[in-house]
């Protein structure tokens, strides 16, 4: 399900991001417009994403979800409606890629969690994904891989 977990102390990167507080049943109807939203702000501006797509979530989910969705950046952007300048902090974080469907992050986090539990490491509360392959260039769901941060204290 997830690949062997590391501990890794990640790098600051500059993003532009939309910030969420959606109830999770609501994620489908709002990530795509939010992609759309950052990925023509960034075309406007001349510039692409530096990076792949993440969501940062600022704490566990209850009945909402508040997150950042966004894409690292080479540069400060002029910001623009919801698009706004952010960042991916330095953070020391356990970290795993799950290949699957992204159905299957619901079951894949979890085992992550007891993972960094069994290890004995802090929890914060954040964590952020990475999707590393794109959907519309990858066909079959079963082969895409998101890369999973739990903040660790």
């Amino acid at each position: 399900m997830i690949s062997p977990p590391t501990i890794t102390t990640t790098n600051e990167v500059l993003t532009a991001t939309i910030h969420l507080v959606i109830p999770g049943m609501d994620m489908p109807k709002h990530m795509d417009p939010a992609i759309q939203e950052i990925i023509h702000v960034l075309a406007d501006q001349g510039m692409q994403p530096a990076g792949p797509m993440f969501s940062y979530h600022h704490r566990r989910p209850s009945d909402t979800f508040d997150f950042e969705i966004g894409f690292p950046v080479a540069k400060a952007i002029k910001e623009s409606g919801r698009v706004k300048n952010g960042t991916l902090p330095a953070e020391r974080v356990v970290r795993s890629v799950y290949q699957g469907p992204y159905e299957g992050l619901a079951k894949a986090w979890p085992a992550l969690q007891e993972w960094v539990r069994e290890n004995g490491h802090g929890e914060t509360g954040r964590f952020w994904e990475c999707y590393l392959n794109n959907p519309d260039e990858v066909k079959d769901p079963k082969d895409y891989r998101t890369q999973l941060n739990w903040v660790i204290g």
